[in-house]
């Protein structure tokens, strides 16, 4: 692949209701959008940013940053990539700011699948046809508003059920959809929101037999997380303290978790993603997909992902319509009455841009120009 230009978009996108988590609520996303040039195709990758840097050090304007600075002159600085996996090593000089490199490296794995004429999905080595859809909930106000919500999803046919809990908006809560809905797949997302001080609260929810707490501690820890599993049975999912293979290496072999969620930027793209996949597969640890309130690009990266094989969890890439009134791809990603989305056939992620959508939304632009910096430098 020969790459000559490189756009980079700001997208501002109203969410179809807020949610809330213990970090605080979005009532909408800026985001970003990279486009990636080849001679024949155009690839396109999502930045999982936001505004503010709470669920990660990362937002909007360091993306932008780094990837103008610093990513986009690396990758010009290549006469060909022969393959997406050498994106990895292209930014490795690169401390973190995961999030931006994932943007430009999941757009160059569109544009191979689609120079390839394959859907991403079978580039990257993925067997399903059909993925299983899980149903991310926030914070709700009250024990019957939560039970109200939980009961529309199931009947849509959403296979988990996860509940964003904090101190306060815990036990009462999962206990309400237990009574109401018995032994319905459930799961708790904490987003760091507890400490070792806790330990008591996880006990009294053990007999609930959820699936899992996910990322029950400190952000970056997994040394309290193997102390806080080896205390209760439940299962402990990693999410916000991986960030690399290496990072789940150390967690597994310190019986920090019994489950990794894989989220394509946070670990910096879909090559690492893979990384980790297959360690987590060799130790018996299942993964599955966690959701940054995407798009439709960043969601079909997400769905092409999720058809490796040890990804038997379902994850939180449900339909464009959870989300949005209107996406930025068509046709929009839709569930069936399983709760599955099926995989398309097409070449790259699958889908078309909404052009009209893309443009819409869009609140700023940046072209760069291989021709362009080579000339400047």
């Amino acid at each position: 692949m020969k790459i000559e230009k490189v756009v980079l978009r700001k997208l501002k996108m109203d969410l179809k209701f807020p949610f809330q988590t213990s970090f605080g609520t979005s009532e909408g996303r800026e985001f970003l959008i990279t486009e990636v040039y080849g001679e024949n195709h155009i690839g396109y990758g999502e930045c999982v940013v936001d505004t503010k840097p709470f669920y990660s050090e990362e937002t909007v304007q360091t993306a932008w940053h780094m990837m103008r600075d610093f990513l986009i002159p690396f990758l010009f600085q290549k006469e060909e990539i022969l393959h997406p996996n050498e994106v990895r090593d292209i930014f490795r000089k690169v401390r973190r700011h995961n999030m931006a490199k994932s943007a430009l490296e999941g757009a160059i794995w569109d544009l191979y699948a689609k120079e390839q004429g394959k859907p991403l999905a079978e580039v990257i080595g993925g067997e399903k046809k059909q993925i299983s859809v899980g149903v991310s909930i926030g914070i709700q106000k009250t024990k019957e508003d939560l039970v109200e919500i939980v009961g529309k999803y199931l009947e849509q046919g959403f296979q988990k059920i996860k509940i964003k809990i904090k101190p306060g908006k815990d036990i009462e809560m999962l206990q309400a959809i237990r009574d109401q809905f018995g032994d319905i797949p459930l799961m708790a997302d904490a987003n760091s929101a507890y400490t070792l001080d806790d330990i008591h609260l996880f006990k009294q929810m053990d007999p609930l037999h959820l699936m899992m707490f996910e990322q029950p501690l400190a952000h970056d820890d997994i040394i309290d997380h193997a102390k806080l599993q080896e205390a209760i049975k439940t299962p402990i999912c990693l999410d916000e303290s991986i960030h690399s293979v290496e990072d789940a290496r150390k967690a597994i072999e310190l019986g920090s978790c019994k489950i990794i969620n894989i989220k394509i930027g946070r670990v910096g793209g879909i090559a690492e993603a893979i990384k980790i996949h297959d360690l987590c597969k060799e130790n018996q640890i299942p993964v599955w997909c966690g959701g940054m309130l995407e798009s439709g690009i960043g969601r079909a990266h997400n769905l092409a992902i999720t058809s490796l094989d040890n990804f038997t969890i379902p994850g939180d890439t449900a339909p464009s319509a959870r989300y949005w009134e209107e996406d930025i791809i068509q046709p929009e990603i839709e569930m069936n009455e399983k709760g599955e989305i099926e995989l398309s056939a097409k070449p790259g992620l699958g889908y078309e841009i909404n052009q009209g959508a893309l443009e819409r939304y869009t609140v700023s632009t940046e072209t760069f120009l291989k021709s362009k910096l080579q000339t400047e430098k």
